[in-house]
C-alpha cells in the first residue's frame, strides 16, 4: 500500500504485474521499479486533475445556473452571482473568452447575447456577471425580471480573443459602458498573477460618475498596482470637481494614456458601435496597425 498526497492510498496489484508477459522475465528490483513508476504516474494524474478541475461549461449545449444574489450597483446596472453545481466547481472559462446567455424579451421571444464574467476560475463555486440594463434592451428585460432563485441558461466558452501571461509588453484598453467587463476579466488575470509583468493602461468612458461600473475595484487596482495598472476616466457629464477626461475619447487622450504603437503592445476596445468606429479611426491615425488592435 503506497501513501499518496491528500490522505489517499493506492494499492499496487503486484501479482497482476507478475502475470503479465513482459514481467515474466523481470528481476524483482525491476518489477518493483515498474510498480513505483505506475504509482508516480497515478499520483501525478491525481494532482493534475485536482489542480485542473473540469469546468462546468458546455460549448454545444446550454446549462442552467441558479441566481443566488442580485445587487444593484448603479441606476441601470446590477451584479448577478450564479452558483456552480458544487462549492468546489469552476466555470472553466479561459481568460479572454465569454459566454452565450439565453433568455426571453418583453414579448416572450427567445433572445441570446454574449457576456463576459468578471470572475475567474480562481473564484470557486460561483461566477458573476455585471449587466447594464437598457430601457428597450431585449436581454436587458430578461435580467431586469430575474429574481434570486431563478436559473440562467448559459453556453460556452466562446470568443475570438485568447490571453496568455506575457504575450505582450503592455495593453492599452479602451472601454465604454458595459464594455468594461472583458477588460476587467483580463486586468484581474494579469494583476492577480505575480509572475505576469504585463502593464495595462485603461481609458474608460461613461456618461456620469454613477454610470462607472466596477469603479471601486478599478480604483483599488490602480492604488495597489501603481506601476502595472493605470486608469483614466472620461465622462460626458462630469461633476463640478473632476480631474478626468470630458466629452468623447479623443485621439489626444489615446496618445496620452495608451502605450505608443510597437510590435509588443496591443490595444483592446469594447463599447457601443459608434464609439468603436471612432476609436478605430483614431488608432489608425496614430499609427496602430491592425495586428496591434483587437475589438471585442
Amino acid at each position: 500500500m503506497l501513501e499518496l498526497p491528500f490522505n489517499m492510498t493506492l494499492s499496487i496489484p503486484t501479482l497482476y504485474f507478475k502475470s503479465l508477459p513482459f514481467a515474466q522475465n523481470l528481476e524483482p528490483e525491476f518489477l518493483n521499479g515498474a510498480i513505483a513508476l505506475v504509482a508516480v504516474g497515478l499520483t501525478a494524474a491525481y494532482i493534475y486533475y485536482r489542480k485542473n478541475p473540469k469546468g462546468c461549461l458546455d460549448p454545444k449545449n446550454f446549462k442552467e445556473f441558479k441566481l443566488v444574489k442580485k445587487t444593484q450597483i448603479s441606476p441601470n446596472a446590477a451584479r448577478f452571482k450564479f452558483a456552480l453545481p458544487t462549492p468546489k466547481s469552476i466555470l472553466g472559462l479561459p481568460v479572454g473568452k465569454n459566454i452565450l446567455v439565453r433568455g426571453r424579451d418583453s414579448q416572450g421571444e427567445e433572445v441570446m447575447r454574449s457576456y463576459t464574467p468578471i470572475t475567474l476560475d480562481s473564484d470557486i463555486g460561483y461566477f458573476e456577471l455585471v449587466v447594464k440594463m437598457y430601457p428597450n434592451g431585449k436581454m436587458s428585460h430578461h435580467f431586469r425580471q430575474m429574481k434570486e432563485g431563478d436559473n440562467l441558461a448559459v453556453k460556452g466558452p466562446k470568443g475570438r480573443f485568447s490571453y496568455k501571461p506575457g504575450q505582450v509588453r503592455a495593453f492599452g484598453m479602451i472601454a465604454g459602458g458595459s464594455g468594461i467587463t472583458p477588460m476587467f476579466q483580463i486586468i484581474r488575470a494579469i494583476l492577480e498573477n505575480p509572475k505576469d509583468k504585463t502593464k495595462v493602461y485603461l481609458i474608460y468612458a461613461n456618461v456620469t460618475v454613477d454610470d462607472i461600473l466596477l469603479k471601486e475595484e478599478l480604483d483599488r487596482f490602480a492604488n495597489t498596482f501603481p506601476h502595472r495598472f493605470h486608469v483614466y476616466h472620461v465622462l460626458n457629464k462630469p461633476p463640478n470637481e473632476w480631474n478626468g477626461g470630458v466629452g468623447y475619447i479623443s485621439k489626444d487622450m489615446i496618445e496620452s494614456h495608451c502605450p505608443a504603437p510597437a510590435p509588443d503592445i496591443q490595444i483592446l476596445r469594447c463599447g457601443p458601435p459608434p464609439m468603436n468606429k471612432a476609436i478605430g479611426t483614431h488608432l489608425a491615425a496614430l499609427g496602430y496597425t491592425s495586428n496591434m488592435q483587437f475589438e471585442f
